[in-house]
């Protein structure tokens, strides 16, 4: 018996539209893992970064695991930065080397806002 798998259909989406599409569905599964990911993953990225003020997303997400915030994937905080950036509570800056992943660009640096 075969299983069949969903798949994304990319054929339209820019690299970064793919990337957005991606951590839209990981944050979609956490948050139906567990209701309360995404409001105790904002919380704890924004009191990490005004105790750090700058750090690496990798880093963050790493000590977030830690602290006992898992998604199912890792991706979901792709979603969770991508929030607090447009909210202008925290902005990227600056790259650095990535740790994680295999074909991807450099890791993004991020800069608690304050208000």
């Amino acid at each position: 018996m075969m299983d069949s798998q969903g798949s994304l259909d990319f054929t339209a989406a820019t690299p970064r539209e793919q990337g957005d599409i991606g951590a839209a569905r990981a944050l979609d599964r956490a948050e139906r893992a567990d209701p309360s990911f995404s409001s105790r993953a904002r919380a704890f990225v924004l009191d990490y970064l005004k105790k750090h003020t700058v750090s690496s997303g990798e880093l963050i997400t790493d000590a977030a695991k830690l602290a006992g915030i898992k998604p199912p994937d890792d991706r979901a905080f792709g979603g969770i930065y991508k929030a607090l950036s447009n909210a202008g509570k925290i902005m990227q800056d600056g790259w650095c080397e990535r740790r994680k992943g295999h074909s991807t660009g450099g890791g993004r640096v991020w800069r608690y806002v304050s208000h």
